[in-house]
């Protein structure tokens, strides 16, 4: 009797225990039901209020587009009433007009009469006629491109009480490096100035306000520097913020990758906030973390020069930068001095900074030196390439146009192949080179070009340089083309230090107006153009061309053996094609004789041009 009274009641428990269960799950199904139709009607409630967005942004087009015919016919009414007041003061001063009121306020008084006649006699200036003026164009939307709303303010230094005023460096807007990828980026105005170019950014969010900004555009992943000002401060440094972590689980959630730059100062205040990102990186070689340094940013820390060019002075550091300038008046100072004194201790960065922007570094100004501390600057790394490092260490991919080049290099004198074959043999970056020489010469061209995809064509004596450089345009499948010619002389840095200006220059044509020449017949080393450097001009040397590939596409080469650049440059300017003249090193043009250099450009000294052209 008892076994089956302890069954039935553990039976009873267990028919409890599930209804508690079934309870519990009837109550849970209630609720996941409750939800389900809370989010169908958030559901309708968001497609409702999408619909009404439509609605509203047609409703917004057809009010933009009737506001600008009003402007249209309140401008054209304008003009009618200013054509209708110069009629009417024509009249008034027109002689018969004068003569008629003479007569009629001097018809009673003969002296009245004739002062009045003598008056209307004199020739009068006539009102000019109104012109029509274009519509002046409505206010536009706030541009988003990079630097678009970051520029230079501060126009006017300061030097031992004399005022200079300078033409502000201007900030390019894009475009962007990888243009697929977007990045949410905390940082001080210098690090976005290095970043903004590398991706499509998102800044000025707040702990208040990135839930609403950030699903905007979605980031790829989430930047934040070790800030010292602005509303992220406080988050970072000491116990991490609750804005800091609700951004931190807003990434979480969406699979956004969260990386922390350690930049400036002691590591110890951001430890504790770091430690919340999965990953992080410093430029402080006495933390643990992985290495990001800066790198210049070429599109701002270039040698494009201020429109009025450099003052002839060595300022001092301290002097060239004061504490109140903002990092875009920063960019203009870069280039304002001929040379800086940097004490000891000065930052790398900041030494970059100011070699990439051509600047010389020392007591002295030194145009040699100052060109070769630009390319070390580069040579230690740009903003693209430590973005690449950043990508790959956090696994995203680092996709991003590259700058290789196809050489072509008709050769049509026997003796020239050797003397050609070195000068491409020596340069960096070129993964093709299109040969065009006499049969029998393809293996040697093999030989001394080895690690290069190698494109031989016999030549053809027939043919015309700028159809052997037509046909070979064909065959070049890198993104530059370069054009080089077998009797010059190009140093080993030529088509490094050339294809770097496509980084900061919106030129589809590349070049040196400014070079150096050597003749041989009277042992002259000349210089030509030598204020052509860093700027945009109508043409530069067909020996020196390097170009987009595709641009040379549609443009072509002409048939003909002297001149075939020249044409291509009246084409250039034909079709609106920017051409960019580079410096005037790593290049020496090589001719027996040339009257036209002998009086074009300046005699330097009887002797060798590679010592004053070659760094």
């Amino acid at each position: 009797m008892s076994t089956e009274l302890e069954s039935t009641r553990r039976a009873l428990r267990e028919a409890i225990a599930q209804a508690e269960h079934a309870a519990e799950l009837a109550r849970l199904l209630d609720a996941a039901q409750a939800r389900l139709v809370e989010a169908e009607h958030h559901t309708a409630e968001a497609k409702a209020l999408a619909e009404r967005l439509t609605d509203a942004e047609e409703r917004l087009e057809i009010e933009r587009a009737a506001a600008e015919k009003l402007r249209k016919e309140l401008a054209e009414q304008r003009f009618q009433a200013e054509v209708a007041n110069w009629k009417l003061s024509s009249i008034k001063v027109a002689r018969w007009n004068r003569l008629g009121d003479a007569i009629r306020s001097g018809k009673s008084n003969p002296v009245r009469l004739a002062r009045g006649l003598k008056g209307a006699a004199k020739p009068v200036k006539r009102p000019t006629a109104p012109k029509r003026k274009p519509v002046a164009a409505a206010a536009k939307d706030k541009d988003e491109r990079p630097g678009a709303a970051y520029q230079a303010t501060t126009s006017v230094r300061t030097l031992n009480g004399a005022s200079f005023k300078l033409k502000p460096f201007r900030v390019p807007t894009g475009p962007n490096t990888r243009p697929h990828l977007t990045a949410a980026v905390i940082a001080d105005p210098h690090t976005e100035a290095l970043l903004r170019y590398e991706w499509r950014q998102t800044t000025g969010f707040t702990p208040r306000d990135f839930a609403r900004v950030l699903p905007l555009e979605v980031p790829h992943l989430l930047v934040v520097e070790s800030v010292t000002q602005g509303p992220w401060a406080e988050e970072i440094t000491g116990e991490p913020g609750e804005g800091l972590k609700a951004l931190l689980a807003w990434c979480a959630e969406r699979g956004i990758r969260t990386v922390f730059w350690h930049t400036q100062g002691d590591v110890t205040p951001y430890a504790a906030a770091a430690e919340l990102f999965e990953h992080r990186f410093t430029n402080d070689l006495t933390v643990g973390w992985p290495r990001l340094h800066f790198g210049v940013q070429p599109r701002v820390h270039n040698p494009i020069p201020l429109s009025g060019g450099r003052i002839d002075r060595v300022l001092t550091l301290d002097q060239l930068l004061p504490g109140h300038l903002t990092y875009p008046d920063v960019l203009t100072s870069y280039r304002w001095p001929a040379s800086v004194d940097c004490p000891p201790g000065t930052p790398q960065w900041v030494l970059a900074e100011l070699a990439a922007c051509n600047t010389s570094i020392g007591t002295e100004p030194d145009a040699r030196r100052a060109h070769a501390a630009l390319r070390r600057a580069h040579a230690t790394g740009t903003m693209s390439e430590r973005t690449d490092e950043l990508l790959e260490a956090i696994g995203l991919p680092a996709v991003r146009a590259t700058l290789n080049v196809s050489v072509l290099l008709p050769v049509p004198d026997s003796a020239l192949l050797e003397h050609a074959l070195a000068q491409v043999a020596r340069q960096s970056g070129v993964t093709q080179v299109v040969v065009f020489a006499w049969r029998g010469a393809e293996q040697r061209v093999r030989e001394v070009l080895t690690g290069v995809d190698v494109v031989f064509r016999d030549l053809d004596p027939a043919a015309s340089t700028g159809a052997m450089l037509n046909h070979g345009l064909d065959l070049c499948e890198a993104d530059l083309v370069a054009v080089m010619d077998p009797r010059d002389v190009y140093g080993a840095h030529y088509l490094t230090d050339l294809r770097r200006a496509f980084l900061f220059s919106t030129a589809g044509i590349v070049g040196k107006a400014a070079f150096y020449a050597h003749l041989r017949k009277p042992q002259a080393t000349l210089l030509k153009q030598p204020d052509a450097e860093y700027s945009y001009l109508p043409e530069i040397a067909g020996a020196t061309l390097l170009a987009r590939r595709n641009t040379l596409r549609e443009l072509g080469f002409a048939d003909l053996t002297d001149g075939w650049d020249e044409v291509l440059m009246r084409q250039c300017r034909a079709d609106g094609i920017r051409v960019f003249s580079a410096d005037r090193f790593g290049y020496v043009r090589v001719r027996e004789e040339d009257r036209w250099l002998l009086g074009a450009a300046q005699l330097v000294e009887y002797g060798s041009a590679e010592p004053h052209a070659l760094i």
